[in-house]
């Protein structure tokens, strides 16, 4: 069993690191849960971040709470999600202030734009995993193995969002309502 001091540990880790918003915090998630402890692997962290997207509140809130309660209980959804919020609650009330004091400095506004281009390669790094995990399921190598379905909704997601400017909630519900239907099918 997991202790909980290991997992308000690696959570304080997360969100003490968690810099760059929403979408930025998900490769530092799946690196701490899939990579570094094994606690999940890269499928459940996959169906973790469609659930994230579909439940109102903070990704890293709402990561933190669902896979304290996946390994410890209510008890772990608690600490886990303790451990996520507060240092992160702390260091931004820092960052305002030096923000405030500091802000005129050019060398502050570069680092703000560097962190900005960084934050955009993260999210981009977890794009193309996940795509790669839903379209090359045994893996690239096994070209014949190819998720043919999954291949046509993420396209059709992309110009149903893009020409159309849908909202992607009814676009993400859209395709888990034909995923669920292709499996009933054994597509």
């Amino acid at each position: 069993m997991i202790s909980l001091l290991d997992i308000f540990l690696n959570f304080l880790k997360i969100g003490l690191f968690a810099f760059g918003g929403a979408y930025a915090v998900i490769p530092l998630i799946e690196e701490q849960m899939v990579t570094n402890t094994g606690w999940m692997t890269f499928t459940e962290f996959s169906d973790l971040v469609a659930i994230d997207e579909l439940t109102p509140g903070p990704i890293i809130i709402n990561s933190s709470t669902f896979i304290g309660m996946k390994l410890a209980g209510v008890t772990g959804a608690i600490v886990a999600t303790l451990a996520c919020v507060i240092p992160g609650a702390v260091v931004a009330l820092i960052l305002v202030y030096l923000y405030q004091k500091y802000k005129e400095i050019p060398m502050i506004s570069e680092a703000i734009r560097i962190l900005r281009c960084m934050s955009v390669a993260l999210i981009f790094s977890v794009l193309i995993k996940m795509f790669l995990s839903a379209v090359f399921p045994q893996g690239i190598a096994a070209y014949k193995s190819i998720n043919i379905p999954a291949l046509i909704m993420v396209a059709a997601s992309f110009y149903v969002l893009k020409k159309f400017k849908m909202n992607p909630l009814l676009v993400m519900l859209a395709c888990g309502g034909i995923s669920l239907l292709l499996s009933f099918l054994s597509l």
